[in-house]
């Protein structure tokens, strides 16, 4: 391949890198300048006010659920006593504790 032609893709390469520098989010998710960039859809006040309300409708929701989840504890420890969950719950195994499975033998071909 010859210089002439190597060199003018280099060159075509690096006008092609610098023109997509140009319109690249810069920094922390911010825009390029306004020539080349535009206001992301996130940072208007209106979708702003659109994620707080949904924030905030959904940490009612767990709030809520969370809530439910107790009563229903509560409601059936009060039901059945208190509520046993997990590994306390399981009785203790009676007399010796058996013994592990023995190693199988070695065959002929080990």
């Amino acid at each position: 391949m010859s210089d002439r032609l190597k060199l003018s893709l280099l060159a075509a390469f690096a006008l092609l890198m610098i023109a997509f520098s140009l319109v690249w989010p810069q920094g922390l998710g911010d825009r390029s300048p306004p020539p080349f960039g535009h206001v992301q859809l996130e940072r208007t006040p209106a979708m702003q006010a659109a994620l707080a309300r949904a924030t905030a409708k959904a940490q009612r929701q767990i709030q809520e659920n969370r809530a439910a989840v107790e009563a229903a504890k509560r409601a059936a420890a009060d039901k059945n006593g208190p509520l046993k969950l997990g590994l306390h719950a399981m009785p203790l195994p009676e007399g010796k504790p058996k013994p592990p499975p023995a190693a199988p033998a070695a065959g002929p071909g080990q």
